[in-house]
């Protein structure tokens, strides 16, 4: 391998679990120059580096050494220093060329984790630009053809393992409690049991209990280191580790023959809705099973049991994490190295949408402004942490008390955040020299997580009564998150009786109609410290009054800062009104007018009338369309094809209704027409008058267009049917020679 990496500068190792990649390949590389060595993990780190002295006689500190997160145990003669991926990119930034490395060998890179791709990113630019650097990306199972691509077409070296035979079954529903107890007397070495997070180990060991066959120890990152070295050294007897994927590739667990799988791992996902990262539990992927099941076959024959069917299947790779974790911090290494995320070679592309909200983030946290990284930022990125909680511990002047806040976020799993908040102490002062204060008020630590979490405000939600509020009252407080999602707040969160917040932790809910993200931890806040993100005039109709309201809101992202009423805007109000009335339908008046308008034939705005109107009013009772909105031609064309009333021959003008259907009627007693022959016809088309001819009583009895038939025809039915009814209302024989009246007969 060392004259293929000669001759062309990068190659790609391949090897199955315990074929001895990690041990001997950067070791043997050395012979140009430093070797850095990538591990993803710090406790692998350690682990790896003190196994490659044992094999190799060097000594710790001297030949060999590590640098990981607030450790760092290697000299300047150093010729192989594993590290970690945080530290890769922190070199990278102070010298993007890596001067003083000779190769740099990527272990574990099928784990894809986003440090791992930066990593390789940012050393593949040092590696065109320097022809004697040498880089090795090295995997258990990967698809080498996308690596070997972006490294100019590199080789791809296989390496065969050396695995034992290795049993495997499934036991579908099992706990791993009882799995070990069926595991136990069927093997002789120690069993590694594999386990999502720390909260399910320590419950999997409280329900084994003590055992008398083997000692039982948990294994997770936030273990301290002394508590993580011991179950890595030789054991006195046999035992039991419970572990999380942390065990799963490099690191070696001494003494394994037999391996219990949940198949279920913790995954960090970015919700883009709620702008929240969040751990969910997931079934693993093939490769990641293979690999748990060949921890038991590197020493002899080896046997694993899986708690899943058989049948199932699995998706054959892990996802990239570049793919589904906040990309804030990521952005903010390449802006320190000097490139633009919109033009960097990412070995593989985040999308837009999470590129630009990478960058959104960085412009509040104020590290970056235009694209450039800001003072501010140099500063957050030499603090080697999350942006969001380096600006916390700069906005808090390194003091205790954000130390510990943050060694808290860091890493919640941890039972004692002691050590990691004296490692931030230390870091603090050396980034803010001066500027560091040992200790602030409570008051000044909420503020100061507030400038680190500025888009994770939240507001509780004021009770409406309801089922849907009494189910959440009963769960915890609901809030708006600052996304304008909506959350429930939890018993324990420090914050359910405040009403401003900070959502510090947030867990995703199902993305269902009634299933709201449950808010886990919080730090309250006061609203004057909140600076509005916008405002805006907000004007509304009130239905209880009839007139438009208006009132200035001050928004923070999507929650509401503050309010207070003013007058309403004349031109908005106009069109508020209008529209309202628009929407609600004409008043009779007004409809009367749309359809004499209509019967003659006039083009009409209704609409622009209503808002012509509505200049005038206040309210929406005082909306009415009359003929003084029409010009004076309009009004002459309207009287003339569609007057308001009809003079019959009694003498008195009666009211003509305009119908839908483009009717014309007159409610009239059949008295008043006496002698009228013919029905009257108006408008452009010559339509004839209908006629409601009523009783004495008003009382409609006969409906007709056709005058003459009624009275040749219908009349003498009518006049028998009514007259005895009626005796003081004249009913003449002869209704074409009778007087017209609307009068009765005088005594």
């Amino acid at each position: 391998m060392r004259d293929t990496l000669e001759r062309t500068r990068a190659v790609v190792v391949t090897a199955a679990p315990g074929a001895g990649k990690t041990t001997r390949v950067a070791p043997a590389l050395i012979d140009r120059g430093r070797v850095l060595l990538l591990q993803p993990r710090r406790v692998a780190a350690r682990a790896m580096a003190r196994r490659i002295a044992e094999e190799r006689g060097w000594t710790v500190g001297r030949e060999i050494g590590w640098h990981i997160r607030f450790e760092r145990q290697f000299s300047k003669d150093s010729r192989l220093v594993v590290v970690t991926e945080g530290i890769l990119t922190a070199y990278l930034q102070d010298d993007p060329l890596l001067s003083d490395v000779s190769t740099l060998v990527i272990d574990e890179f099928h784990e894809r984790s986003i440090h791992a791709d930066l990593g390789l990113a940012l050393a593949r630019q040092a590696w065109v630009a320097r022809h004697d650097l040498r880089i090795v990306v090295m995997s258990a199972t990967l698809d080498t053809a996308p690596v070997s691509a972006f490294l100019g077409g590199c080789p791809v070296i296989d390496v065969p393992g050396s695995l034992h035979p290795l049993s495997i079954e499934h036991a579908p529903g099992e706990t791993v409690a009882a799995a070990v107890r069926h595991v136990l007397p069927r093997t002789a070495g120690s069993i590694l049991c594999f386990l999502p997070g720390a909260a399910e180990i320590h419950a999997a060991i409280g329900e084994l209990g003590s055992l008398s066959a083997a000692d039982v120890l948990p294994l997770y990152g936030s273990m301290d280191s002394r508590d993580q070295d011991a179950v890595l050294s030789p054991p006195a007897r046999r035992r039991v580790i419970v572990a999380t994927n942390i065990a799963e590739t490099s690191l070696t667990v001494p003494d394994v023959s037999a391996v219990v799988d949940s198949g279920l791992q913790k995954v960090a996902r970015y919700d883009d809705e709620r702008a929240v990262d969040s751990l969910a539990t997931e079934r693993i992927t093939m490769d990641s099973a293979d690999q748990r099941a060949g921890r038991a076959a590197r020493l002899g024959p080896g046997f694993a049991r899986r708690l899943w069917d058989a049948r199932d299947r699995l998706r054959p790779h892990r996802e990239p994490e570049i793919d589904r974790v906040d990309l804030a911090g990521p952005l903010l290494s390449i802006l320190a190295w000097g490139g633009s995320p919109d033009t960097f070679d990412w070995f593989d592309r985040p999308s837009p949408p999470r590129i630009a909200a990478a960058q959104s983030l960085l412009e509040r946290l104020g590290a970056a402004r235009h694209g450039q990284i800001t003072d501010v930022g140099r500063q957050l990125q030499r603090l080697t942490l999350h942006p969001r909680l380096a600006r916390v511990l700069l906005a808090a002047h390194g003091s205790f008390e954000a130390c510990a806040e943050c060694a808290r976020l860091s890493e919640p799993a941890a039972a004692d955040h002691r050590n990691l908040a004296e490692h931030l102490n230390r870091a603090a002062r050396h980034v803010l020299g001066d500027r560091h204060r040992a200790h602030i008020t409570d008051i000044e630590l909420r503020k100061a997580i507030l400038a680190g979490y500025p888009d994770r405000v939240a507001k509780r939600r004021p009770q409406t009564p309801g089922p849907q509020q009494a189910r959440m009252t009963q769960n915890g407080p609901a809030v708006t998150l600052a996304s304008g999602h909506g959350a429930i707040v939890a018993r324990d969160s420090g914050v359910e009786n405040v009403e401003w917040m900070i959502a510090l932790d947030v867990t995703s809910g199902r993305k269902t109609a009634t299933t709201q993200a449950l808010l886990r931890l919080g730090s309250p806040i006061e609203p004057e410290w909140l600076t509005p993100t916008r405002t805006e005039t907000i004007h509304e109709f009130d239905a209880s009054t009839g007139t438009v309201k208006a009132r200035q809101v001050e928004w923070y992202d999507e929650v509401v800062l503050r309010e207070h009423p003013m007058a309403p805007d004349s031109g908005v109000r106009t069109a508020l009104l209008a529209k309202t009335w628009t929407e609600r339908g004409p008043d009779d008046h007004s409809r009367h007018l749309l359809r004499r308008l209509e019967f003659a034939g006039i083009a009409v705005d209704a609409g622009g009338l209503a808002t012509a109107a509505a200049r005038a009013a206040r309210k929406l009772s005082d909306i009415a369309i009359t003929e003084d909105l029409l010009p004076w031609g309009t009004r002459q064309q309207l009287d003339k094809h569609a007057p308001v009333k009809l003079r019959v021959p009694s003498g008195r003008d009666m009211i003509i209704e305009y119908g839908d259907d483009g009717t014309a009627a007159v409610s009239v007693k059949l008295q008043e027409l006496f002698g009228l022959a013919e029905s009257p016809r108006i408008g452009k088309s010559r339509t004839p008058i209908t006629f409601h001819l009523l009783a004495p009583s008003g009382r409609p009895v006969q409906t007709t267009q056709d005058l003459r038939s009624f009275w040749e025809r219908t009349y003498p039915e009518v006049r028998k049917e009514l007259r005895g009814r009626y005796p003081r209302h004249p009913w003449p024989e002869d209704p074409w020679k009778a007087p017209p009246t609307h009068r009765t007969k005088r005594k």
